[in-house]
């Protein structure tokens, strides 16, 4: 698995197209939520993803924001792996990078995240603490979360 960092106007109209398909099935279909997917972030992030060696398919993929995008942090969001490829390590290897293309590209040492509630726990196995109480977003449970160079 090869991850590429890519800025909007870098990605191929296959690639974008691959990207929102994904987000598209689990954020709105999977999970049910009806909700403005493209909301104008897309343009001033990076964006990580891996593809499928053999079958080109998109396994995972994490949109990058850097300070004062969403938070006055760099930050994480869209954070996402295929159905078919759950289970096996991927969202942590995405995670990790993620974390380490954050720091290097925005030049920062800290990285928040809203995370679904559910997720707390993998979260906090990579080093990242609560850093609000829980509240809704679109109708799911979420509490930011940051992590520190110093926190792992």
């Amino acid at each position: 698995m090869n991850w590429v960092l890519k800025t909007f106007s870098q990605l191929t109209s296959d690639e974008l197209y691959a990207i929102l398909a994904l987000r598209n099935q689990v954020f709105i279909c999977e999970q049910q939520c009806a909700y403005q997917d493209l909301d104008g972030i897309d343009q001033q992030s990076l964006h990580l993803f891996a593809n499928d060696k053999i079958t080109s398919q998109l396994i995972a993929y994490a949109r990058l924001l850097p300070q004062g995008m969403v938070f006055p942090q760099a930050s994480i969001g869209r954070v996402i792996v295929a159905k078919e490829y759950r289970g096996g390590g991927v969202a942590h290897l995405l995670l990790k990078e993620a974390i380490s293309a954050s720091f290097k590209q925005f030049k920062t040492n800290s990285v928040k995240i809203m995370a679904q509630t559910y997720l707390v726990d993998f979260y906090q196995s990579h080093g990242f603490v609560i850093d609000s109480e829980s509240y809704l977003e679109d109708n799911i449970p979420h509490i930011d979360m940051v992590f520190m160079q110093s926190n792992k």
